[in-house]
């Protein structure tokens, strides 16, 4: 069980990985258990999905994944 309120999930916010590497952005909350990732942070100009799960906790505003950068990466949807 997550410690944090989705609601407290702001659009814009960083989004860290566990290694402490931000991987993006908040664009908003996709449907109920996922977030969509800003296009303008990525160096391909695409959207990426990642499942509310990967949250471990809302620090400073800042959206801190229990995944590493690298695994984020790669097991992330990119639209």
């Amino acid at each position: 069980m997550n410690n944090f309120n989705s609601n407290e999930i702001k659009e814009h916010a960083s989004v860290i990985a566990s290694c402490g590497t931000q991987i993006g952005k908040v664009d908003h909350l996709e449907g109920q258990d996922s977030i969509k990732l800003t296009r303008s942070d990525d160096e391909n100009n695409e959207h990426h999905i990642i499942p509310l799960s990967w949250v471990s906790e809302i620090k400073d505003e800042n959206v801190i994944l229990n995944r590493n950068a690298e695994d984020a990466r790669r097991e992330w949807k990119t639209l």
